[in-house]
Order: C-alpha cells, then structure tokens, then sequence
C-alpha cells in the first residue's frame, strides 16, 4: 500500500502568490498614476515580499465550503491591502520606529514619513474599492462583507489592538490583557479573511462559525510564535528587527509565560484549530497546512 500523500504547502503557496500579486496588479493604480509618488509608495510595500499568508487563507477557506477561489480574490487583496497599511503604519518612528520589513527598508525609510502615512490611508482605502467590486452568494451581500472587513480593521480590533499594545509599553500586562492585544491587532484581520473567503464560497452558517473559531486561533498562536521569534531570532532569518518588543519594553506572550509555556500555549492553539476543521473534507488541507506551518515557521 503507498503511503498518503503529504500535501504540498510550498506549492501551494507559491501558485496561490503568483495569483493574489497579478490580482494586485490589476486592481492597483499604476505607478505612472498621478501623482506617481504615491502610487510607487504603495506598490513598494504591496509588492515587497512576503508570504500573503491572509489572502492564502482567504482564497483556502473558499475552497474549504466548496467555493471557486476566483470569487474570493478581490476580497484577498482587499485583507492584503489592509495588512500592507498596517505594516506600514506600525513601522513609523512614531509607532514601532523600525528600518527594515522584509528584508528591506520600511517605507518612511525610502519616501519618508509624510508619503508613508499617506501610502497607507491609499492603501486601506482602496481595499474597501476592492470589497465594492467583489461579487459574492447572495447570502452574503456585499454590504456584509464591507461591514466584516470595516469592523476587523477599525477602532474596535486591529486599531484598537494596536492602541493596546503601545499602551503595553513599559508595563506588565497580565496574560489575558496580551491576548485580548492580539485577537485585536492580529487575529482580528486574519479571521475575517478566512471569514470573506468563506462566504465568498456560500458557507452555511455552521461552517462560518467553526472558520471564525479556526481565524482566532490560528491568530493568536501566529502571534505567540512572532513574539518567540523575536526574542530568539535572527534579523537575517526574520527579514525585519528582531529584539524590537524588548527595546520597547512590551508585555508579550514570552515575558507573561515564558518560552516553553509560550510555546506549549501555541500548540494548544492549533490543536484546536484543527479540531475545527474536523468536519470539513480534503477541500480543506490547505488550511490544515496552513495552520502546522503557523506552529513551525521560522521567519
């Protein structure tokens, strides 16, 4: 008997990039729109690397309830602009103050700060611009996905997340005042990125259920494991500062629990993302993978 075959998340990973970037492309003013100094600004960041890890799980939860992922691909890009304006916000001097992303210079660092800021505000506002040209089920009209994706990214969870971890700053935060920080400011975009993939694909209302229960704990393990591999890594491995929640002196998973009950705390996680996903066919593996590959990376 041959044994089973292991499934390929490299490849898919590689293939599923290959797409959100041509969608990007597209659906992206071009860097020769006036005034181009934005629009270079934008695509620097957009297209400076990175694993599209939050369209990935987009296009993978549609896929999972039976979807064709092309319905879905607007709204990838519209989590990944959203994602890219983060990171460019979070690197100003006024926020994380950090030089390097991806393994090369922050956006401040190349346009300066003025074009940074506003690199950002283009790119969160066309993602909703992106939402508007999506074309989902009608169970889930277009509205339901703007209002998913305005509540992720707004002063209630990702804004608010990071508000809480500047606030974190010079202080011990308690274990459950870090976790509420980072289902804010990090498993809030990626949950409802697997929440507007779903829906793209018509999930039942069961089905988006146990996806919103996988999307949180997949990112908060995401952001237990950033916070090990910046107390332990390398800015060669990583691509970006490492020792930075140090410098700031931030409450994290590692200073709250330590490495090993930090790491253990991740594995519990996943585990349990797992056991969401119990009830949803092969369809499904690459979130499986996607989940395993958040417990073990390395950058």
């Amino acid at each position: 008997m041959k044994p089973p075959v292991t499934f390929n998340l490299k490849q898919y990973l590689d293939r599923a990039c290959v797409r959100v970037d041509a969608a990007l492309d597209q659906l992206l003013p071009p860097e020769t729109a006036a005034p181009p100094t934005i629009h270079k600004a934008m695509r620097y960041s957009i297209f400076a690397g990175g694993k599209r890890i939050r369209p990935v799980l987009c296009l993978a939860a549609c896929e999972a309830v039976g979807g064709k992922p092309a319905t879905a691909m607007p709204l990838a890009c519209a989590v990944e602009c959203i994602h890219t304006y983060s990171l460019i916000h979070d690197d100003l001097p006024s926020m994380d103050d950090d030089d390097l992303r991806r393994g090369k210079p922050t956006n401040h660092k190349v346009f300066g700060e003025g074009i940074a800021v506003l690199a950002g505000d283009a790119l969160l506002t066309e993602a909703f611009a992106m939402v508007a040209k999506s074309n989902p089920p009608k169970r889930y009209p277009v509205g339901a996905l703007v209002s998913d994706l305005a509540m992720a990214a707004g002063s209630l969870r990702l804004i608010a997340g990071q508000v809480q971890d500047l606030e974190n700053e010079e202080r011990r935060a308690s274990l459950e005042e870090v976790k509420t920080t980072h289902l804010n400011k990090t498993a809030a975009l990626i949950t409802t990125s697997i929440r507007l993939g779903a829906m793209a694909g018509n999930a039942t209302p069961s089905e988006l259920k146990r996806l919103t229960r996988y999307g949180l704990d997949l990112g908060v393990a995401f952001q237990v494991i950033d916070d090990i591999l910046d107390a332990t890594s390398t800015k060669e491995i990583m691509g970006k500062s490492v020792r930075a929640d140090e410098k700031n002196k931030k409450s994290t998973f590692p200073t709250v629990l330590g490495l090993d009950k930090s790491r253990q705390y991740a594995a519990d996680l996943i585990a349990d993302a797992h056991k969401q996903l119990s009830v949803f066919g092969k369809p499904a593996d690459p979130l499986r993978a996607i989940a395993d590959f958040f417990l073990t990376r390395k950058n």
